[in-house]
């Protein structure tokens, strides 16, 4: 009896994967406890008490869709961004965009370019619709704009997918830089600009909204995830040309939005100071797990990010230890997956009594794996 498989061949072929292990799984497998949740760069410091204020109101109204066409958002968005309601798409977070973004353009063995060791879902998207990864390395840390523009041109490639500021390392380019390779990209070819962390950034590394928004090729992703306290919500959006963000209308999930994170969203943007307060804290943070790094012999990266990049001066297998070894004290962390990045670990802005477990922690696993 011959084989049965039921799913397409290319899923066939893929493996069934998650980009991220969560800290939930590693509990779960390790029979740990995660006290200091410091790995996922997530905000520590929650959302603004106006925004859970918001959610409590809103509660009783779940039993409602939310708005399909995500119009009190769009328009705020569009208010607080100083552009128009149809310059913006509205998703489940980046992830979900960037999921969308690439089945509007990429079809089998298409090229789409990316660094080596850039975000993984992105990665994950692009397998999971058939293209072909093409990765440049970076350099000094940060993602090689010129190396990129020639992959893009070498390869004739229709996507390209660039962070700023970046993860996993926390560098950045400034929005000169940005804006010309954006315009010196081929007009069949999109660039994914993602700014999820463009709140934490330095200024003058963020390109103004006026300086990219008439390329129909160029679509900025942004969050509520990071500085506004909000990943579990899920909500992200895209900034864009009127035609491009029209193209979501055709394959989005028009009811994927819920109601309560709408509510969040617009209650976190009309407290910009909190916003600022969040901000400050996240600073002090940086300085912290830098300083932290410092007494352990290990040097943090500059960050324009909520995380910081540490070298730990080694590979990756010794960075692999420190991470497992701080878990076995509570604390959970990341590092990128791939050399050269990986002799990091990379660990997120929290509050001061994550800091004092790191603190503590740290100079116990470096003893114990030295």
């Amino acid at each position: 009896m011959s084989a049965f498989s039921r799913f397409t061949p290319l899923i066939e072929s893929l493996p069934a994967t998650v980009p991220f292990v969560g800290p939930e799984a590693i509990e779960r497998n390790r029979g740990l406890k995660v006290k200091a949740r410091i790995g996922a760069n997530e905000s520590g410091f929650g959302p603004a008490p106006s925004v859970i204020a918001a959610m409590r109101e809103h509660a009783p109204s779940v039993w409602t869709y939310n708005d399909p066409e995500n119009f009190a958002l769009k328009q705020a968005l569009a208010g607080f961004l100083g552009t128009k309601a149809e310059n913006i798409a509205i998703g489940e977070g980046i992830d979900s965009l960037l999921g969308q973004i690439v089945r509007l353009v990429i079809e089998k063995d298409m090229p789409v370019v990316t660094s080596l060791g850039a975000y993984p879902t992105f990665n994950f998207h692009v397998a999971g619709f058939g293209g072909r990864l093409v990765t440049v390395p970076y350099r000094d840390d940060r993602e090689d704009l010129d190396a990129l523009l020639d992959a893009v041109r070498r390869e004739n490639a229709p996507l390209v997918y660039f962070a700023n500021p970046d993860n996993p390392m926390g560098s950045w380019w400034d929005a000169d830089s940005i804006v010309a390779f954006a315009r010196a990209l081929p007009a069949t070819t999109l660039l994914v600009l993602d700014e999820a962390y463009s709140e934490t950034a330095p200024a003058g590394s963020i390109p103004p909204i006026e300086a990219l928004i008439d390329l129909p090729n160029v679509i900025r992703t942004r969050t509520f995830s990071k500085a506004y306290g909000l990943a579990g919500m899920r909500i992200g959006y895209a900034i864009t040309t009127p035609g491009t963000a029209q193209a979501f209308d055709k394959i989005r999930n028009h009811f994927g939005m819920n109601k309560l994170a709408t509510e969040a969203a617009l209650a976190a943007l009309a407290d910009q100071s909190y916003l600022r307060d969040v901000l400050g804290r996240i600073a002090a943070s940086r300085t912290e797990i830098a300083r932290i790094a410092g007494e352990n012999g290990l040097s943090a990266l500059p960050s324009a990010t909520n995380f910081v990049a540490i070298d730990c001066g080694r590979d990756g297998s010794y960075s692999r230890a420190i991470v497992d070894g701080l878990m076995e004290h509570g604390v959970f962390i990341r590092m990128p997956g791939v050399a050269p990045l990986n002799r990091c670990i990379r660990i997120s802005c929290g509050v001061e009594a994550d800091m004092a477990l790191l603190a503590e922690a740290l100079p116990k696993v470096l003893k114990a794996i030295s």
